[in-house]
Order: C-alpha cells, then sequence, then structure tokens
C-alpha cells in the first residue's frame, strides 16, 4: 500500500513534473493536483477518498496562499501532514509556513532523493527538517513560555526527550510500555499545554528550555 500525496502549485508544468517524481517514488502515489488552496478546499470537503496522508504545498499561490491553505488543513484535517515546497527562502516565510502549521520546508531545487526521504520520515516520526531549518527555529524561538511556566508530568518529559529522537510514536509507546492511545494523549496534552501544533514545535520548545539536549 501507497501513502498518499496531493501536490498543491499553481504552476501546471511544475506540479506535473512534482506528481511525475513522486509517482516513482517505491512508497508514495499523487491523488490529483490543485493550483491553489481554494481548490484543496473543494476536493477535501467533497469526499473522504480525496484526503491525502500528506500535502505538498507551494507558498505564492492565487486565491488562498499556502500560508492560509495550510492553516485551513491543519485546523480542520489534523491528521494530514502539510510540507511545504517552494522557491521562497526568506526566513519570514519559512517561519510563517511552520507557524501555519507545515511540518517541513524544502526548496524546489531540493534533490528527487532528498523529497523521498523527507517524505518518509515524515510518515516514520511526524515531521521533517533540514539543518538549516533547525536553526532557523532554534534562534525564532521566542521564550513566551518556559519550562518554569509549565507543569509537566514525568512521563509528559520522557515523552518530549523520545519525542526528539527518530522513533515513530507507536516506537515511543512500546519504549514506555504503554498504550498508543496513552502516548496520543501525551501529544494532545502537550501541544494544547504549549500551544504549538506539530511535533516540530514539540521538538524545538524541548531544545530551547533543555529539556532535551541534542
Amino acid at each position: 500500500m501507497k501513502y498518499s500525496v496531493v501536490v498543491v502549485d499553481d504552476h501546471t508544468l511544475l506540479s506535473q513534473a512534482i506528481e511525475g517524481m513522486v509517482n516513482t517514488f517505491d512508497k508514495f502515489k499523487v491523488l490529483y493536483t490543485c493550483k491553489n488552496g481554494g481548490e484543496v478546499q473543494e476536493k477535501f470537503t467533497a469526499s473522504p477518498r480525496n484526503i491525502p496522508d500528506i500535502v505538498l504545498v507551494d507558498v505564492n499561490m492565487p486565491v488562498m496562499n499556502g500560508i492560509e491553505t495550510t492553516e485551513w488543513i491543519v485546523t480542520n484535517y489534523p491528521d494530514v501532514n502539510v510540507l511545504a515546497l517552494s522557491v521562497e527562502d526568506a526566513d519570514g516565510t519559512i517561519l510563517k509556513m511552520l507557524k501555519a502549521g507545515a511540518i517541513g520546508y524544502l526548496l524546489k531545487d531540493t534533490q528527487k532523493q532528498v523529497l523521498e526521504k523527507a517524505l518518509l520520515e515524515i510518515m516514520d516520526n511526524g515531521f521533517y527538517h533540514t539543518k538549516n531549518v533547525t536553526n532557523l527555529l532554534l534562534d525564532s524561538v521566542s521564550g513566551k513560555k518556559n519550562r518554569n511556566q509549565v507543569n509537566f508530568k514525568e512521563n509528559e518529559i520522557k515523552f518530549m526527550r523520545l519525542a526528539c529522537s527518530e522513533l515513530t510514536y507507536k516506537e515511543i509507546a512500546e519504549k514506555m510500555f504503554l498504550s498508543p492511545k496513552t502516548i496520543d494523549g501525551y501529544r494532545d496534552s502537550l501541544f494544547t499545554k504549549l500551544d504549538v501544533r506539530n511535533r516540530v514545535g514539540l521538538v524545538m520548545y524541548a531544545i530551547k528550555n533543555k529539556i532535551y539536549m541534542p
């Protein structure tokens, strides 16, 4: 069984090229392509069969741009992973996409094998980020919340540290001798406590507040 991918890009030729590339990957297949977030909304709401595992989203698009599209997907379909794929390399744009809920950010000149690796890591770990993006996130953490202001349970601390590794949530559950449902509860609770939208935000918080030391 292959993981499903949707490509959102207003440049038809480029969108088709990305689709063709993804379809060569062993574990992935493109369901369809969209030109903007408006088309994504139409497709998603039309049928449950149109909901993919991953959405590759460009930033600059008419009607509904990448940031708006990401926010809508994350809010309405939190189980769908959004990976930004854009020519935009400005720090501010990258941060806006990640804060909107994207679980990674790649430039369009990324090599084929890197894109495949990113897709695999997203399905295995729940996020993918390059070294440059990691450094950018660390530099941008505002510190509005810190460890002293949040009360953590012992298992939440353990979970956060393990979430900073390459373990999947299922593997974390096995390592902590807990059920996957319990681990999902810790994850959702921490997302709410820390006001983060995904695993990337959780990892950045743990590193910034020295809960996890890389």
